[in-house]
């Protein structure tokens, strides 16, 4: 079901995972952002939007994670947008002769049967630099940055107050850091990722995650302050009393603690690396 969030701007939630699929009007139809999760549920969506008179006239990925890149038939052919790195990394996916197997793999098994695939990853790369998306709605300015995932981008809605942060500023997971490799630093990306969405929410009135619950301006701060601390804790090596882990975590959210305890060994692991001489 569709839930209006701020004037033209709606949510369209996911039972698992709780992904926020946004849905903003435009004049001649709406543009639809990381659409999720199931067959059923964008089948819903669909027919949510053809009995509303609401075309869809384009998609928008915020990054190439499996779940934020999915369609349905039921939505159109419409142009589906994302930054040019998120394109580059679905491209690199699609072009292995088993990517339908490994992506299926990646799956949820509570779902597997039930996640589309026919549309998977199919994303336009907007020229690197992209301010916004090209459609003939309020301004969807592109606000990219490094963290989490690479070509990452929130979209903020300006004439409405909303940003849409993609997989940032939840209330159920904890900040996910995109991988170690050998020249990136996914500590400091998150961080200026934080940097580059607390730079665009001045004057935000609305925040959309990409898991989790839409909040109000009174809680954005509050958000990036608790995402900032535990990266912090996360690179110094300090406990942390965050609440989407522990004891605090929301019920039927405790595995959030296994993501937190996996990337507490990789910082572990990244700073012995990086104290060895020689």
């Amino acid at each position: 079901m569709l839930e209006q969030v701020a004037q033209g701007v709606m949510v369209h939630r996911s039972e698992l995972l709780q992904i926020n699929t946004v849905v903003v009007q435009g004049q001649t139809g709406v543009l639809v952002v990381d659409p999720g999760l199931t067959r059923s549920e964008m089948a819903c969506l669909a027919e949510d939007l053809r009995e509303l008179g609401m075309p869809v006239v384009a998609g928008f990925s915020t990054h190439p994670d499996w779940d934020h890149v999915l369609w349905h038939p039921g939505l159109g052919d419409a142009p589906r947008y994302g930054t040019a790195r998120c394109a580059a990394v679905m491209r690199d996916v699609r072009s292995q002769p088993d990517w339908r197997d490994r992506a299926a793999d990646g799956l949820p098994p509570e779902i597997a049967e039930e996640t589309p695939l026919e549309g998977y990853g199919l994303i336009t790369g907007l020229p690197a630099g992209t301010a916004r998306i090209p459609w003939d709605g309020p301004e969807a300015h592109i606000v990219e940055h490094p963290a989490h995932a690479p070509g990452h981008a929130a979209l903020l809605i300006e004439a409405r107050g909303v940003l849409v942060a993609g997989d940032m500023l939840s209330d159920l997971f904890v900040p996910m850091l995109d991988d170690f490799g050998e020249t990136n630093d996914p500590i400091e990306e998150y961080l200026v990722g934080l940097q580059v969405l607390e730079d665009a929410a001045d004057d935000v009135a609305v925040l959309v995650p990409g898991h989790g619950s839409v909040c109000g301006a009174d809680q954005v701060r509050a958000r990036i302050d608790l995402d900032r601390s535990y990266v912090h804790a996360l690179r110094d090596g300090t406990a942390t009393d965050d609440p989407r882990i522990g004891p605090s975590a929301k019920p039927g959210w405790e595995w959030v603690n296994d993501i937190h305890e996996g990337q507490a060994q990789g910082v572990a692991r990244r700073r012995e690396r990086d104290e060895l001489p020689g």
